[in-house]
């Protein structure tokens, strides 16, 4: 069937080519992509809720072409919420973007329908009349080097988790469905972009100097081999991160996972390795 009108949360939407497989290695289609996201809306919404969504589209699958899409598409349905926001990264900050806001499964339903395979978003919100807030937390980035891997993020996680928590901060470790892992800290809102970004990158520097044969603080890509590194960037206010929960356009569908710390406790000991989980694992 090429397509068919499905109610939702109280709209009629028409979601097409159920049964194109988007991931041709492990064949799944279209339809189960849906599924996936509709079964994990509870955990995927408060994720998105209140951020601009940043879009990565594999409209023919992620054996075909991908891209960007920050701006609404054309012909976006007028009960979507959006929010025009400065140019994420303009030096002027006049530019504007309109980008969509998910706050029901309708509008989740409909992004996912385009091929939005990704979902990325900041590290702070708008508020309820569209104005951004500073952060409300803060994430470090742990992405291995050649020769290192999950276990060795799970060994960095725990430091860096032991330092947040000397200053207040509880970490909560995602799986990045890529090859990482992010681990987030809730913050109260009331530091800017900037200082959030200072304090991971003195984090992230101050580790460095702890155990300069596991973490690197720095993005220069021939000092990474058997290490992670800590990208401190993110919290950058025009930068964006996979949101939590959401699939990755990889050669197979797996997501980016919200993991219990005793995983990371046994993958950093040896005991269980930690791997990145697919749809149908969750």
């Amino acid at each position: 069937m090429s397509s068919q009108s499905v109610s939702v949360a109280g709209r009629t939407l028409r979601v097409s080519n159920l049964d194109k497989v988007l991931y041709p290695s492990t064949g799944t289609t279209k339809g189960e992509v849906l599924t996936y996201y509709v079964t994990h809306a509870d955990q995927i919404l408060p994720e998105l809720q209140g951020r601009p969504v940043t879009r990565i589209r594999w409209p023919e699958g992620v054996a075909q072409d991908h891209f960007f899409e920050k701006n609404l598409p054309p012909g976006a349905p007028d009960w979507l919420p959006r929010v025009t926001v400065p140019t994420p990264g303009s030096s002027r900050g006049r530019d504007t973007m309109t980008f969509p806001l998910v706050t029901d499964l309708a509008g989740l339903v409909y992004l996912v329908n385009l091929g939005s395979l990704e979902l990325h978003v900041p590290q702070w919100r708008v508020d309820d009349d569209g104005r951004p807030q500073p952060p409300d937390r803060m994430v470090v980035d742990l992405d291995p080097g050649p020769g290192a891997g999950l276990a060795e993020c799970a060994r960095v996680a725990l430091l860096v988790r032991d330092r947040l928590e000397g200053v207040g901060l509880a970490a909560h470790p995602v799986t990045s469905g890529s090859k990482g892992m992010q681990l987030y800290a809730d913050l109260e809102g009331t530091r800017s972009s900037d200082e959030v970004s200072a304090v991971a990158k003195a984090l992230a520097e101050h580790l460095e100097e702890e155990h300069p044969g596991l973490i690197t603080s720095r993005m220069t890509k021939a000092l990474r081999p058997g290490k992670v590194f800590l990208d401190w960037s993110q919290n950058n206010g025009a930068k964006t991160t996979i949101c939590p929960w959401s699939l990755r356009g990889r050669e197979r569908p797996q997501v980016a996972l919200p993991r219990a710390w005793d995983e990371v406790e046994s993958a950093a000991a040896g005991d269980e390795p930690l791997t990145q989980r697919t749809l149908d694992e969750v």
